[in-house]
């Protein structure tokens, strides 16, 4: 049986789930993914526990809080002039707590997003975005069904 190394394309079906057992992503009620190992579709954790699996495997993979998205950083959390978020993005826009906001990355060409934790006391004044991945410093869980390995 083919197994999986770097560089592997692979067919298969995959479920994520975050620490409270919940779907963040899940194949298996669909037609399943595809994709190459090392490209970065991954987590790198992730890939490197498939390595070395063999097409037919089917497993659950455990990872610890921030193995797979890295610890939180609190670096990643800041506070934005409420001015500079209207500059940056719709003047319009009516900001809540939660709503994941996009940002354009410095030389324009691409995107990130930020989730807005708080807004400051007047609501118009600043607003705190924190940038670390959503899962960072998070147990997941990773079920794998690995229907072909080329």
């Amino acid at each position: 049986m083919p197994q999986v190394q770097a560089g592997s394309f692979l067919t298969l079906h995959y479920r994520l789930a975050g620490p409270d057992g919940g779907d963040i992503v899940n194949t298996f009620n669909d037609k399943p993914a595809t994709l190459t190992i090392g490209s970065g579709e991954l987590a790198p954790a992730i890939e490197a526990r498939l390595i070395g699996l063999e097409e037919g495997t089917r497993t659950v993979i455990e990872l610890a809080a921030g193995e797979a998205f890295g610890p939180r950083n609190p670096d990643m959390v800041q506070k934005l002039a409420f001015s500079e978020l209207r500059q940056m993005g719709d003047p319009d826009e009516q900001y809540q707590v939660g709503d994941v906001v996009q940002f354009p990355t410095p030389d324009g060409r691409g995107a990130f997003a930020g989730v807005l934790r708080e807004l400051g006391p007047t609501g118009k004044d600043w607003a705190l975005f924190d940038f670390n991945h959503p899962l960072a410093g998070q147990p997941v869980s990773f079920e794998v069904q690995l229907i072909g390995v080329l």
